[in-house]
């Protein structure tokens, strides 16, 4: 039956071969990443990534540091934190302070002609990823 993956024995036994896994699974596998807690929500970041965390009052182009890292990983070598990784950062840089599409809300009460439509618009800030120290 065929299902579309490749066979275990069609992938090359070496990964220094990315041609033959693939660009994007190379990457993956060589690329140092950690995971960080800001805004009560976990992330992963790599260096060179943009993200859309929870608001901070931090002015644009600014850097800013979070220190509260669950996960380091460089290649193969993988550092978990209990909770956190001792030492470990995250650096940063705020690219843009902005708000999130409108989430619309629509409260009715059936049989009663009464409708109340509210929405929200969440602040962000963006940040982009500049390194991470173990």
């Amino acid at each position: 039956m065929h299902t579309g993956r490749p066979s275990h024995a069609a992938m090359p036994a070496n990964t220094s071969s990315y041609k033959a896994l693939g660009e994007q699974d190379y990457r993956r596998n060589t690329m140092s990443y950690a995971v960080i807690v800001t805004g009560g929500k976990q992330y992963k970041v790599a260096p060179g990534e943009y993200l859309k965390i929870e608001k901070l009052e931090i002015a644009t182009g600014e850097s800013v540091t979070f220190d509260r890292v669950l996960l380091v990983a460089n290649g193969d070598d993988v550092n978990i934190g209990a909770p956190v990784v001792a030492g470990a950062t995250v650096v940063a840089e705020v690219i843009s302070q902005g708000r999130h599409d409108k989430v619309r809300i629509i409260k009715f009460r059936r049989r009663k002609h009464h409708m109340k439509r509210m929405g929200h618009r969440q602040w962000y800030t963006e940040i982009k990823i500049t390194g991470i120290q173990a």
